[in-house]
């Protein structure tokens, strides 16, 4: 079972997924007052092909909108959804 938290320390951090206890992936953050700064998406290439970077960007949005914060995409895949589907995230997408 797929399981995904949020760790925070001193505005920088991850969002974890874990699968079966596992560390499966992660997403390197920062949040700094009303903005949440994603780096980079990760997950482990035994994990390949089943769908978890969009469980990590799941919980990213989610995250996002429970803490009415701007996500700023700097991640390549990140920014590369946020794109391809941009009514699906235009209330959290931080646009200079």
């Amino acid at each position: 079972m797929e399981t995904t938290k949020v760790v925070l320390g001193n505005a920088r951090g991850e969002i974890q997924l874990f699968s079966d206890e596992n560390k499966a992936g992660k997403m390197d953050i920062s949040v700094i007052k009303n903005k949440l700064t994603v780096y980079h998406t990760e997950v482990d290439e035994q994990y390949a092909g089943k769908g978890f970077a969009k469980i990590l960007l799941d919980k990213l949005v989610s995250y996002a909108r429970e803490n009415d914060l701007k996500i700023v995409p700097l991640c390549p895949y990140v920014h590369a959804q946020f794109k391809r589907n941009p009514e699906t995230y235009q209330d959290v997408w931080f646009k200079e």
